[in-house]
C-alpha cells in the first residue's frame, strides 16, 4: 500500500441510538430468526436507520436492503428519523419492484417501525412484518453490514459541507456505484444489479 500511495481510513467509533423500543406499540415476531439464505429477489427486505454526519446539521438514512441480491431496493436521506422516512423508503422500494404478495419484511423493533401508519402499509403491500430480538443487532446483520460498508467507504472519507451535497452524493454512491458496480464475494464477485439480472435470465 505505501509503494502505491494507499492509506486506509481509519476513524473514531462514533454511535448514534437510532433505535426507539421504548414504546406501547406491537411487535412482530422473528421470523426472520437469522436464516439470511432466500432463494429469490423480493422475498426478504430488511431495512434500518442509520445516521449521516453533515456540517449543515445532523441527517438519518433509512435503507431497505433485498437479502437475495444485496441490492439497495429504497432508501431515503432526511433531517429527522421519523415514521415519514422510513415509509418514504419503503414506499420507494415498493414501487420500483412491486414484490408479489407473502414477503418478509424484517426491521429492528423502533417506534418508526412499529408505528401503526407503517404496520398499515406493510399490510397494504401485503407483507409480513418480522422483527429482531431487543437490543440484537445480529438479527439484522446484512443491513447492518451494508451500513458499516457505506460509512468505511463513503461517510468517512466524505465531508459533506451542505445537505444537497450530501443527497446528491449519497444517490451517486448507492445508485451508481453500490448497486450496479461494487462486487460482493457472497455474489460471486458481482454487483447486486447483475446478480439480480443474472437470476431472471435464467428464470426465462
Amino acid at each position: 500500500m505505501k509503494e502505491n500511495g494507499l492509506r486506509s481510513c481509519v476513524t473514531k467509533k462514533f454511535r448514534v441510538n437510532t433505535t426507539d423500543s421504548n414504546h406501547d406499540q406491537p411487535i412482530a415476531p422473528n421470523l426472520l430468526d437469522q436464516n439470511f439464505e432466500t432463494t429469490a429477489p423480493n422475498k426478504v427486505w430488511v431495512t434500518d436507520i442509520t445516521y449521516i454526519p453533515c456540517r449543515e446539521g445532523r441527517m438519518y438514512l433509512a435503507s431497505v436492503l433485498d437479502l437475495y441480491t444485496r441490492k439497495i431496493v429504497g432508501w431515503k436521506l432526511a433531517d429527522r428519523m421519523t415514521k415519514d422516512l422510513v415509509l418514504a423508503a419503503l414506499d420507494q422500494a415498493y414501487e420500483s419492484h412491486k414484490p408479489k404478495k407473502k414477503r418478509i419484511h424484517h426491521s429492528d423493533r423502533g417506534s418508526q417501525y412499529a408505528s401503526e401508519d407503517y404496520r398499515k402499509r406493510l399490510k397494504k403491500y401485503k407483507m409480513k412484518a418480522s422483527m429482531s430480538r431487543k437490543g440484537n443487532c445480529y438479527d439484522n446483520a446484512c443491513i447492518e453490514s451494508f451500513h458499516s460498508v457505506l460509512k468505511k467507504e463513503f461517510v468517512y472519507c466524505t465531508k459533506f459541507k451542505t445537505k444537497a451535497q450530501a443527497q446528491q452524493e449519497m444517490f451517486e454512491y448507492i445508485e451508481l456505484f453500490y448497486n450496479r458496480k461494487r462486487i460482493h464475494s457472497s455474489l460471486g464477485y458481482l454487483s447486486p444489479n447483475q446478480f439480480e439480472l443474472n437470476y431472471y435470465k435464467k428464470a426465462s
